[in-house]
């Protein structure tokens, strides 16, 4: 089953800008959850927990498009370094404010200005991958493999970034955050030989000019699932944090959070290790469903064992999922606009938190954490409508989704 990741991984300097990747993609695994752990630990309020990582994590969907520009046009080494310190500075004001007792719209202020900057790390990767990789199935087994990436990031984030600031200090992940946003965003930069093209060498080296059109009509069916599963993350977070200071047990949020990413990663793997005879958007309409319905007993449950349990079988959805969002986009975009085809899709993702989490606080202020699950239930159910009623778009063709030597197909 591991035989196509390690196939990719051997490809020179894969895993060295992969590595870099994970370290520049820690604070999207960190700094919401950090804040609500600050901010509710030294304000007391969930309601303005929510509202500053909604400000953080809307300001960072606003300009992760722009972003995907800027580094499709000039660069990875051009555009990486200036915004991860910029990233940087906001998110150290931020902290600041907080624990200088500043007033709330200047909290709101640093938390959207360190959003806006956040590199869109995890769209730099793959686009390194399309670059090195020549084989379509190759190319969808590096996009599993850095899917997997993604929820080791969710297993290992949110727990880190509670013990630091429940053992430690309430600021003390955050720091950690920056600090691995800064330095992997910045490694990466550095590593220009698996570099892709900007616009200027992709149109010196075929003779075209201008940018490609954007497939809209595949591409928004596709931006609408993201808003509803980015609403499911979301409200979850802050939920699962309240749920488990309900519990008694304030320091086991992140825990429960990596149970619910460790169930994303174990799919994650077996889905990109395996052929499937079924095309992407399918599986992206049965993953979505899936997740919805595995959802809906969260309101019921009265016990940290039994929410694992749960929010294990719930995150065997979310990889897969995402998997064949991200296989259906990489061959539908131009390659010229590939890292702003896969910030779109963080766009949506981002529009969807932000709610999610705003709304969830606020209910959980008001009626108390299990109602509060029927927020990421309610989202859930919802992106499975979407994704039952969009019009069949472009497919990727079986022939480009990842092989593994020896496996079964698998038909959904």
């Amino acid at each position: 089953m591991l035989s196509p990741y390690r196939r990719v991984l051997t490809v020179p300097g894969a895993w060295q800008f992969s590595l870099a990747g994970f370290f520049g993609r820690l604070p999207i695994a960190m700094v919401s959850l950090g804040i609500v752990l600050l901010i509710s630990t030294e304000r007391g309020s969930y309601g303005l927990a929510g509202t500053v990582a909604s400000a953080y994590l809307l300001a960072n969907a606003g300009f992760a498009i722009v972003a995907g520009r800027l580094v499709d046009r000039y660069g990875q080494h051009r555009v990486l370094p200036p915004l991860v310190l910029v990233f940087a500075l906001g998110l150290a004001l931020m902290m600041w404010s907080v624990e200088a007792d500043w007033p709330p719209v200047l909290i709101h202020v640093f938390a959207a200005v360190a959003g806006a900057s956040m590199p869109q790390v995890g769209a730099c990767v793959r686009a390194r991958w399309s670059h090195v990789l020549d084989d379509p199935r190759s190319v969808q087994t590096a996009y599993a493999f850095e899917s997997v990436v993604d929820e080791a990031l969710f297993v290992t984030g949110p727990t880190a970034v509670t013990f630091l600031a429940t053992a430690w200090h309430p600021v003390a992940g955050l720091v950690v955050a920056l600090v691995c946003g800064l330095t992997g965003s910045l490694w990466l930069a550095t590593q220009r030989a698996t570099e892709p093209p900007d616009r200027r060498q992709r149109a010196a080296a075929t003779g075209a000019g201008g940018r490609e059109p954007m497939p809209w009509a595949a591409a928004v069916p596709l931006v609408v699932v993201c808003a509803a599963l980015g609403a499911v993350f979301g409200a979850t977070e802050v939920v699962t944090v309240a749920f488990a200071e309900e519990q008694g047990a304030k320091a086991l949020a992140g825990p429960l959070l990596g149970v619910w990413a460790l169930g994303s990663l174990a799919a994650g793997v077996v889905s990109g290790a395996i052929t499937w005879r079924s095309g992407p958007e399918v599986r992206v309409r049965w993953g979505v469903l899936a997740l919805g319905v595995t959802l809906v007993p969260l309101a019921f449950v009265g016990s940290l064992w039994v929410m694992g349990v749960f929010l294990l079988l719930g995150g065997m959805a979310i990889a897969p999922t995402l998997i064949a969002t991200l296989a259906t986009t990489e061959h539908t975009v131009p390659k010229s606009r590939l890292t702003e085809g896969m910030a779109i899709l963080h766009t949506g993702m981002g529009v969807g938190i932000a709610p999610g989490a705003a709304l969830a606080g606020i209910v959980v202020d008001s009626y108390g954490a299990s109602p509060a699950y029927a927020v990421p239930a309610a989202a859930g159910l919802l992106g499975a409508a979407a994704a039952w009623l969009t019009r069949r778009g472009t497919t990727t063709p079986p022939s480009a989704e990842p092989v593994a030597p020896g496996n079964r197909a698998v038909e959904q």
